[in-house]
């Protein structure tokens, strides 16, 4: 049988690139690790995003509701609760938008990244797996009797994968598909 992740270091933040999370989960499961998975779609704002993976993830309250408590709670709360075998961790569709700028998605995943380091220390593998999305712009107010979903209704995936996918002028893609 085929090694799930192999290709993967076993303590990384990553793009999910051309993963899907059923194959993660799948992977998670082959190789008993815990698969903890949360869709940031409809978060606006750092609040949002805590709450959501709080959530998801099916974490214990926490007092603080930052960063700090997320990175405590993914490390010592969990170390003590006894040992562990590893994790596949999916963050799916961290909103890019104003409230949520590059600076706060990249301190979110500097959460991540410093979880890993720490359950690298304990040699407990710890792969996390994201994706961006956007979030487009709402309908005009004269379209909202429209039972149709508008193409702008949709998050879209801006993942390094799906924009190469996307574009029609990167040659070097079509190239290596023949």
């Amino acid at each position: 049988m085929e090694q799930p992740l192999r290709n993967v270091r076993p303590n990384i933040v990553q793009s999910i690139r051309a993963f899907t999370v059923k194959d993660l989960q799948a992977a998670a499961e082959a190789l008993g690790h815990h698969f903890l998975y949360a869709n940031l779609a409809t978060a606006l704002n750092k609040q949002d995003i805590l709450e959501l993976i709080s959530k998801q993830y099916q974490l214990p309250p926490h007092n603080g509701k930052n960063l700090d408590a997320l990175y405590d709670l993914l490390t010592d709360a969990v170390h003590k609760s006894g040992p562990q075998t590893g994790f596949v961790v999916v963050l799916e569709h961290i909103p890019t938008s104003p409230k949520f700028d590059k600076e706060a998605r990249e301190q979110l995943l500097d959460v991540f990244r410093d979880v890993a380091d720490f359950w690298a220390e304990r040699k407990v593998p710890f792969r996390c797996f994201y994706s961006f999305s956007v979030a487009r712009a709402p309908k005009p107010a004269d379209l909202e009797s429209c039972d149709e979903p508008l193409l702008t209704d949709k998050l879209v995936d801006v993942s390094p994968q799906a924009l190469r996918m996307s574009s029609p002028f990167n040659a070097g893609y079509w190239l290596s598909a023949a």
